[in-house]
């Protein structure tokens, strides 16, 4: 039984305070220190290892659920599946983890909701792998070019669910839609400079008439929220490490292009 926490709280509560009161505060705090000495504090480890392996079957499983939320999952939607799959590096026994994930996604009564709930709670406060996680998806609805209505839906209660807003999605779709026409772009010489020069001012989430401070500012910000090594030290498992660095490299390509104007 441990008590010192306890005795010494009350004896310094009692000094610091003159009186009972304080006295009493400071055994209560002595009294929690006594019940967190105990802590095993590879649970920390073990927390992170539970949240990448949640992220990596929650990405994968609400790709299939999004993929056949129309009633059939499209050949673009497949083909996106397995590039990004391909992207991540992912061979052999990982590889058939995200497939069998994608399978039960697409599967009759896959609790949607109920997994979005429980990945949300994996991740806790970690509101920059909900982003990505969101971002993902996005990129998944947009595998055909299109987005229809159920598929919009879909965004929407995965939105909500981790805690976006409809204007955060807005903003979103905005920014993800002017990335691909970016990159589209990237290196041709036929694309118009001005359509150009616009995706990237989407990609920052600012527009032409933003301040210099406004659009370093939100610069900032979007390359703290895709920092490839502050991500997989917040739990993104380390295999989708090079979709965190994708993103970083298109956010710099628009801020450069954007400030050399």
């Amino acid at each position: 039984m441990r008590i010192w926490g306890k005795v010494l709280g009350f004896l310094f509560g009692f000094m610091l305070s003159k009186n009972i009161f304080g006295a009493l505060l400071g055994m209560w705090l002595g009294h929690r220190f006594d019940r967190g000495i105990g802590l095993d504090f590879s649970d920390l480890t073990k927390n992170e290892s539970n949240i990448q392996a949640d992220f990596f079957y929650s990405t994968f499983s609400v790709m299939g659920f999004l993929a056949k939320a129309n009633g059939r999952v499209s050949e673009h939607e497949i083909a996106f599946a397995s590039a990004y799959m391909d992207q991540l590096g992912l061979t052999g026994e990982m590889r058939a983890q995200a497939q069998e994930a994608f399978r039960e996604g697409k599967t009759v009564g896959f609790p949607f909701v109920d997994r979005l709930k429980k990945f949300k709670r994996s991740c806790g406060n970690r509101h920059d792998l909900l982003l990505m996680f969101l971002e993902i998806q996005i990129q998944l609805a947009f595998a055909d070019g299109e987005l229809d209505s159920d598929e919009r839906q879909v965004l929407h209660t995965i939105a909500k669910t981790l805690g976006f807003s409809q204007h955060d999605l807005d903003r979103l779709l905005d920014m993800i839609i002017a990335g691909a026409q970016f990159q589209q772009g990237a290196g041709n010489n036929h694309v118009d400079q001005a359509q150009q020069l616009s995706s990237a001012y989407k990609i920052l989430g600012v527009s032409e008439n933003s301040t210099k401070q406004e659009i370093k500012k939100a610069y900032r910000k979007l390359m703290a929220q895709h920092h490839p090594d502050k991500l997989v030290a917040k739990g993104l498992p380390p295999e989708m490490m090079e979709m965190a660095k994708q993103k970083a490299q298109e956010i710099q390509a628009a801020y450069d292009l954007v400030t050399k104007k």
